[in-house]
């Protein structure tokens, strides 16, 4: 028995898809990856549980506080970028199979590692296991996908990013009742379910994720998707609009649209992820006495699920605005809605809050869904991988600034006596400057000088 054949098959040459290969079956796989680790997402439903391990029914001495629990979800989110940036090379060159595997040792080893750290009350080890091994994982299951899809559908190549990325904005919601009902099912008098919930999600996800694995394909060389380009009768249907020269990810770097992409993903995320961290406390603490727990928690699954869609609609529409003029859309939009929020407090409009926050959730998922085609349309196909996963970088910083800037504005605020209906003002506000910030850069952006475009020498 050739035992070297299950690592042969990881390669990138034996995921060669074969003639006549259907390029639709390759969404499906990518699904299965993002899905999986769009968990990450509901992570807050563990911050309550963890914040009793000791005392069960309510915290003890010995347990941890909300704000050290934090930290897991941020730390995960931070290692997310820096693993992306740091293998973003590795895995175009490795294949897909390769990447979503190590994606699926890492994510499900970081459940069981945080599975150790919930048994020995040890948060250190939580932090290394879901936070660093975990966001590892997280990097690499996150934009090996994506760079696939990218490469099956030229024609289309914000819709195929968005049905991707949609999965990793749905994640969240197979994630959160997973994990509720799996803590109500483990757990016992003297002990919160957590640990053996983790361990149980750990061995789910890996096995959701290895059919991703097996199932992933690339394209063969020189391969054209026929079924876009003409009908049976031969007639065009749709026209394939060719993606730029390509630029070698170390060159990307060092462009100026790199940069101000950058800012343009920095600002866009770090607006959007500060309102969904604090979403349920604040439409509460804006409509005191109308809006209660179970309201805030459908107010929030509302969220999610605009975060989702907007990740297909937005990135499919794209394909006909152009991703300049798509962001132009999300920042001025943004910047209205947010400038907005604090009236709609004031008139105490539960329905132009919701209906505010619905539509700038969706530009926060379809700014995730619209990048990697920005990106290819700057700086081509051959190393968009690699690239888009030095840009999630900014991601990395905006999973800290922005709940930063939120719960510290809000606690500042609080603290010199203005009410906690009217605590949030300030922030929103901020946030619409932050968007403003964003137009600009966005309309700065140019096509790549010709001096930076690939070489055969750069390989």
């Amino acid at each position: 028995m050739n035992v070297t054949w299950p690592l042969m098959f990881l390669d990138r040459q034996h995921s060669i898809a074969p003639a006549g290969y259907s390029r639709w079956r390759v969404p499906p796989a990518a699904l299965a990856i993002h899905l999986s680790i769009g968990q990450a997402y509901a992570f807050s439903v563990f911050n309550l549980p963890l914040s009793t391990l000791v005392g069960i029914d309510k915290p003890a001495t010995a347990d941890w506080k909300l704000s050290t629990i934090g930290w897991i979800f941020s730390t995960a989110i931070v290692f997310l970028g820096l693993s992306a940036f740091t293998f973003g090379r590795w895995l175009e060159a490795a294949g897909p199979r390769k990447a979503m595997f190590a994606s699926a040792l890492c994510f499900a080893g970081g459940f069981f590692v945080a599975a150790l750290g919930v048994q020995l009350h040890q948060i250190w080890i939580i932090y290394l296991g879901y936070g660093v091994i975990g966001g590892i994982g997280l990097g690499l299951g996150y934009i090996s996908p994506v760079s696939t899809l990218i490469k099956w559908f030229p024609d289309r190549p914000g819709m195929a990013t968005g049905l991707a990325i949609m999965g990793f904005g749905g994640g969240a919601m197979i994630g959160s009742p997973l994990a509720v009902t799996l803590m109500a099912h483990f757990k016992t008098p003297a002990s919160m379910g957590v640990a053996e919930t983790f361990m149980a999600m750990g061995v789910l996800y890996f096995v959701f994720m290895m059919f991703g694995v097996f199932t992933v394909r690339l394209p063969a060389p020189g391969w054209k998707p026929e079924d876009a380009i003409a009908d049976a009768g031969g007639r065009k249907r749709m026209t394939i609009t060719a993606p730029a020269p390509d630029v070698h990810v170390d060159e990307a770097i060092k462009t100026r649209q790199f940069w101000l992409l950058w800012v343009v993903l920095c600002l866009n995320v770090t607006a959007g992820i500060g309102v969904l961290g604090q979403a349920s406390p604040m439409i509460q603490e804006m409509f005191p006495g109308v809006i209660g727990a179970a309201a805030a928690a459908g107010f929030v699954g509302l969220l999610s699920l605009a975060n989702m869609i907007g990740r297909f609609v937005w990135s499919s529409c794209s394909d006909i605005i152009g991703r300049r003029t798509t962001y132009m859309i999300f920042f001025v939009l943004g910047a209205i809605l947010y400038s907005l929020v604090p009236t709609t407090g004031r008139l105490g409009s539960v329905s132009m809050f919701v209906a505010c926050y619905v539509v700038i959730l969706s530009m926060y998922g379809g700014g995730f869904a619209t990048i990697p085609a920005y990106l290819r349309d700057l700086f081509g196909v051959r190393h968009v991988g690699a690239i888009h996963g030095r840009l999630l970088t900014a991601w990395s910083v905006a999973g800290v600034a922005g709940p930063v800037l939120v719960n510290y504005i809000r606690e500042y605020q609080i603290a010199h006596g203005v009410a906690k209906a009217s605590a949030y003002s300030v922030t929103m506000y901020l946030m619409a400057s932050l968007l403003a910030i964003g137009f600009i850069a966005n309309a700065m952006v140019r096509p790549v000088d010709s001096s930076h475009h690939w070489k055969a020498s750069d390989a």
